[in-house]
């Protein structure tokens, strides 16, 4: 070995290095290298994925970093761009463990104290911390180089021996780079004379960012991509040549002739490197015990029976036995600290009001979580199993996830950062990686192609639920239009190929959303930190945190407990000895509810395919809603039918053996969980529970080499792991072989239970309170979705369904959140346009401590001081917030200016009253009177101008909706919600219900519209579309106009059917083919639809079985008929004819495939 890369970027270096790791590794084997280095911008992201693939190769890794070096003189601290944009940069390479530590706390401050334009270290910082480090002296932008440049030797020579004082004799070196560029010449020769003067040795390296000279181009792309410039830019940010790539050892020598020593030294410094991971090994952090404890495991014992006392009051033997056995099983394994941690910072939650969920994942499935309080869910009334959590037979890290209101979920993370030390404890990384569609916008971009070109072919390639993670090359095999123009096209083949070579790149970082780490020791000295906005997280994934041994937990935030929360407090006000732990679990109403199909707000079960599901199955139990959860996923959705089947028909249920009727019964015989398969095993088959697990585990990974050799001990026995087989337990061979195979087909769908259980649990709960308290209900989840103004529309038309009134914003009822009023839910008042936080809480201040408002001029005289303004006291005028007072909208938005002038000159009357008082005048100071209110003669505004009103500063109409005298006339003719199409686009993975170019009728009062003239000299409209749901433009073009442009005026309620459009970054359009009025359907509205029917192209149409499935989760008398194409005949069936079921069919056949008439 004579030649290694030192100074190389990975595409670790976001948007700058185009070294893909696997790809660097292969190449530098076939180059012959036997090591090779990363040195990523100022980050250390892809050290460990480069280890491994290192390792996987047979290359020796060197780990290392291109820091960022704040100024000379300067500290990381100061942050002046005169001063500090100057910084340079330095290669440091790690010797051993300790230079490991001290590059990820070098980098790990850069981020947390020297950020700065790049994340940058100090000279103090690296003179602490240079031990176990090489420094080499970069590129253009290092120091010494810079000085070089600038002519000032001395300085940099200066720098140099410095520099080796700090690093050692062996442990500083000088870069020789030639690139073909000038400057380097002049600094290549400073830097031998300094070799020459002062014996510091010099290596030869070539900056890589791509692998060979044809990349070029492409990390060319890659840089324009991060600075939002084009190819074509002369003044963009670029390599001067096309010679930063990973060169040959031959290629490196023909650089340096005359300097065979700088790659020999490079070999030397790889020798000296010599860092090893160690995976596997755990890293628990010690739990702190309470004053007067020092021994942890007595304090475990105590907890442990407190709670099984507490949860248990009976103490039957036989769950104090499981009890025991599962804590002797985490004493052996090492995990009691782990079990205090969780418990601890749970109980401060609990103990702060802060909701918890029951419980998440195979932790349920634990005695101990259940009486440490970390779960609340009883695993021997749910059948649950300690071994899917712990199994003995193979020990791994346990794993709680956690589920908090999503409103205080930062405040059980500030605990344990006070607790353990906020350097001990960090967030988790993620990467944004470029995606097809995103890599062919961007590339498109940067070669400067027209928008809409680079759209025609971006939407070429598949999108959708089933193409979420698709590639370019399957894109190319998928979708003939893409192929096509990829062949026959050379600039699309261009842009093609340049995105398949950045596909796949990570493109940005952010925060995982719940994952924390904790650590024994500082976080930094096992992985680097950064910053996103203001958390600090690891530099390193979840999946590489474990591997390290680190203690990862998820601390998940759901809305649907603070949902829960908000509610019960709700409730609490009208009924005081409210207590939502005395929930009953077996509510026939609830449960009546959901058979109903009204599961619109229910956790996990609003989904149209969930409700048909609950149609069809009618639970009657926590266990039936488990059922539905752990069913309802692409695999076991299929055996659904027969769930529903058996469990309304007794008779059907049929067990293979006897021995499966007490572990199938709650599943009416069918295979539904985890737990299930490992009761099997160990009652049939007479395995441990740890060794039933470990065949559960090898059957949901396929490995069918284990699982065939796995059958004969099922059947026959294993004396060596002491397990007796079905044989011994008096079960005929040909059963066992037939339950064994039934395992195995389902093993791999089969769910776990405990988790489905939990959220089962919270699914009941949200129903019991949608059921009993719908108000309160639905107020909370109203508050919890004003992000969301789909959910909002959706949840204020469940209301509708529900007979509960939306009320306008009141000053003397709202609250900040949506609350419950004697007529309704009167809407919060943090969903105002225009109004703060600070106002509201002046309000709400302002009315607990004085008492309501009592009239227009007392609200704006004792609220003036509050931050009360024009544009707030507007929003509330238009919202109607003073409507119950008998004010007419339109009086109030004549007079309101002159009121607050009239406040303010009164205020300054009585502040120039108090300086006579005090020194100037003498006589006594009398408080001017509040002006007169003189309301103008004027007639309220028409009801569209108050709804329009409405709409504006709430973003909904609250008293009424244009649509209201013709919403049922709309749906009665097949009219979509815009608010569906609009979301449906706007997902982040694409459209998975409608696409471009789709016919669809929508429905809707038009807004505005304004016309002009299209280059051939014929009119076309623009009209602005509005429902309850959203708004959207039509293009009416001249036909459209000729024939139905009459009906085309503000305020007009009509039907418009036409083809979805997408262009550019818009949102979709409709290209109108047909417009009329909604009141020529008011007739067909009276009638009640009787039939549904489906269109087809084929009976061999693959989604037949979908629609055969989705007809029998909605068992019922009306007819369904299906018509297929192809031979014109039809077929019918029977079914309910439920809107879940439409809408789940519109989804799967398009909208024009799905009719009720």
């Amino acid at each position: 070995m004579s030649f290694v890369h030192l100074h190389l970027h990975t595409e670790f270096s976001l948007l700058d290095g185009a070294c893909r790791i696997n790809k660097l590794v292969k190449r530098v084997k076939e180059l012959g290298q036997e090591a090779v280095a990363i040195t990523d911008h100022g980050v250390m992201y892809g050290v460990i994925d480069f280890y491994k693939a290192c390792k996987a190769e047979g290359i020796k890794p060197i780990i290392g970093c291109e820091v960022y070096v704040a100024p000379r003189g300067r500290t990381r601290f100061q942050k002046m761009h005169e001063y500090d944009s100057n910084f340079s940069h330095l290669v440091l390479l790690c010797r051993n463990e300790e230079g490991y530590r001290n590059l990820s706390y070098m980098v790990s401050q850069a981020f947390l104290e020297g950020f700065y334009m790049k994340p940058r270290i100090d000279l103090d910082l690296l003179k602490e911390h240079c031990g176990g480090l090489i420094a080499c002296s970069a590129c253009l932008g290092g120091e010494v180089p810079k000085l070089l440049s600038a002519a000032d030797y001395d300085k940099a020579k200066e720098v140099a021996l410095e520099m080796r004082e700090w690093f050692g004799e062996d442990g500083y070196y000088l870069e020789l780079q030639d690139h073909g560029i000038p400057a380097q010449r002049q600094v290549n020769a400073g830097l031998m004379r300094l070799h020459q003067e002062t014996g510091i040795p010099l290596i030869a390296t070539n900056d890589a960012h791509y692998l060979r000279r044809e990349d070029a181009e492409m990390q060319d792309i890659l840089m324009c991509i991060q600075t939002g410039k084009t190819l074509d830019d002369p003044n963009r940010m670029k390599f001067e040549t096309q010679e930063f790539y990973v060169k040959s050892e031959e290629e490196m020598a023909s650089l340096f002739p005359n300097c065979p020593e700088a790659l020999e030294n490079t070999a030397k410094i790889a020798d000296m490197c010599n860092v090893e991971f160690e995976f596997g090994k755990y890293h628990l952090p010690h739990f702190q015990l309470p004053e007067g404890w020092t021994d942890g495991d007595a304090y475990f014992e105590k907890l442990c029976m407190d709670g099984f006392r507490w949860r248990y009051p009976a103490e039957p033997p036989e769950y104090l036995e499981k009890l025991r056995y599962e804590m002797g099983m985490i004493r052996k394994m090492g995990f009691v600290d782990y079990f205090l941690i969780v418990s601890d910072f749970i109980a401060y939650a609990k103990n702060h009001g802060i909701p918890v969920g029951p419980g998440r994942g195979s932790a349920a499935g634990s005695m101990v979580s259940y009486c440490l309080n970390i779960t609340d869910l009883d695993p021997v009334k749910y059948n649950l199993y300690f071994e899917r959590f712990l199994n003995p037979e193979r020990v791994t890290m346990p794993d709680i996830d956690i589920d908090f209101c999503i409103r205080r979920r930062q405040e059980v993370i500030d605990y344990v950062s006070r607790k353990y030390g906020a350097d001990h404890v960090a967030q988790i990384v993620t990467f944004g990686t470029m995606a097809a569609r995103g890599a062919v916008r961007d590339v498109g971009r940067v070669l400067n192609m027209t928008y809409a070109e680079v759209d025609a072919i971006a939407k070429l390639i598949p999108s959708g639920p089933g193409a979420l993670h698709i590639t370019l090359e399957e894109s190319l095999k998928l979708s003939k239009q893409l192929k096509d123009a990829y062949d026959e096209k050379p600039q699309v083949k261009k842009l093609i190929d340049t995105a398949k070579a950045i596909e796949g790149m990570p493109r940005n970082t952010s925060t995982h959303a719940a994952g924390v780490v904790i650590t024994s020791r500082p976080v930094s000295d096992y992985v680097p930190l950064a910053k996103n906005d203001d958390l600090v997280v690891t530099q390193y994934i979840m999946t590489t945190l474990e591997e390290l041994g680190l203690l990862k937990m998820d601390f998940l935030g759901l809305r649907n407990l603070t949902v829960l929360d908000d509610a019960a407090k709700l409730v609490s006000r009208s009924h005081p000895d409210f207590d939502p732990k005395k929930i009953p679990d077996d509510d026939p109403a609830v449960f009546q509810m959901l058979s109903d199909g009204k599961t619109s707000g229910v956790f996990q079960m609003e989904s149209a395919g969930m409700t048909g599901v609950c149609v069809g199955l009618k639970p009657q139990n926590i266990e039936d809603i488990t059922a539905i959860i752990a069913l309802y996923r692409p695999g076991p959705m299929d055996s659904i039918p027969r769930f529903i089947a058996c469990k309304h028909n007794p008779e059907k249920v049929t067990y293979k053996h006897p021995s499966l009727i007490p572990i199938l019964s709650n599943t009416y015989g069918c295979i539904v969980y985890q737990e299930q398969v490992i009761q099997i095993f160990q009652q049939l088959g007479g395995y441990s529970l740890g060794q039933a697990d470990m065949v559960r585990r090898a059957m949901s990974k396929k490995k069918v080499k284990d699982i065939e050799k796995e059958r004969a001990t099922f059947l026959h026995g294993d004396p060596e792991r002491n397990i007796v087989g079905c044989a011994a337990n008096g079960i005929p061979e040909d059963v066992a072989q037939s339950i064994y195979d039934e395992i195995y087909d389902f093993a791999n769908y089969a769910f776990n239970k405990a988790h489905a259980v939990c959220y089962a649990v919270v699914a009941y709960q949200t129903a019991w309170f949608k059921c009993h308290y719908p108000k309160e209900y639905m107020a909370a989840l109203l508050t919890s979705v004003l992000d969301s103004s789909d959910k909002v529309a959706e949840y204020i038309a469940e209301c509708k369904e529900w007979n509960i009134a939306l009320l306008p914003p009141d000053i003397n009822e709202s609250e900040a959140d949506f609350a419950v009023s004697e007529g309704g839910i009167r809407f919060g008042l943090v969903a105002l346009k225009g109004v703060g936080r600070s106002v509201i809480n002046g309000m709400l201040e302002e009315r607990s401590k004085n008492g309501p408002f009592t009239d227009f001029m007392d609200f704006c005289d004792r609220m003036f001081d509050k931050d009360l303004n024009r544009r707030v006291l507007e929003s509330l005028i238009k919202a109607g917030a003073f409507d119950r007072m008998g004010y007419k909208r339109a009086q109030l938005m004549e007079v309101y200016g002159q009121v607050l002038d009239g406040i303010a000159a009164s205020r300054k009357r009585n502040l120039e009253g108090q300086m006579d008082l005090f020194g100037m005048g003498g006589g006594e100071a009398e408080e001017a009177a509040l002006p007169a209110l003189h309301l103008p003669d004027v007639s309220e505004y028409p009801t569209q101008q108050l709804m329009s009103m409405e709409k504006e500063v709430t973003g909904l109409y609250l008293t009424g909706h244009p649509m209201d005298a013709y919403r049922e006339a709309a749906k009665m003719v097949g009219a979509v919600t815009i608010g569906s199409i609009l979301g449906d686009f706007g997902r982040e993975d694409g459209p998975a219900r409608y696409r471009d170019g789709e016919v669809v009728t929508i429905a809707g009062v038009i807004s505005t519209y304004k016309t002009r003239t299209t280059r051939n000299n014929t009119l076309m409209a623009y009209v602005t579309l509005e429902d309850d749901t959203a708004s959207m433009e039509l293009l009416c073009f001249s036909r459209v106009l000729n024939e139905s442009g009459g009906y085309i005026r503000e305020n007009s309620a009509v039907l418009a059917t036409g083809k979805i459009s997408v262009r550019d970054e818009k949102e979709p359009q409709l290209m109108v083919d047909s417009i009329r009025p909604l009141g020529d359907l008011d007739g067909k509205a009276q009638g009640k639809p009787e039939k549904l029917w489906l269109r087809l192209p084929t009976r061999e149409d693959p989604r037949m079985r979908k629609i055969k499935l989705a007809l029998s989760f909605f068992p019922g008398e009306s007819q369904a008929v299906l018509y297929f194409e192809d031979c014109k005949k039809r077929v019918g069936t029977r079914c309910m004819i439920h809107p879940a079921l439409v809408q789940d069919l519109k989804e799967r056949l398009g909208e024009e495939n799905v009719v009720v008439k």
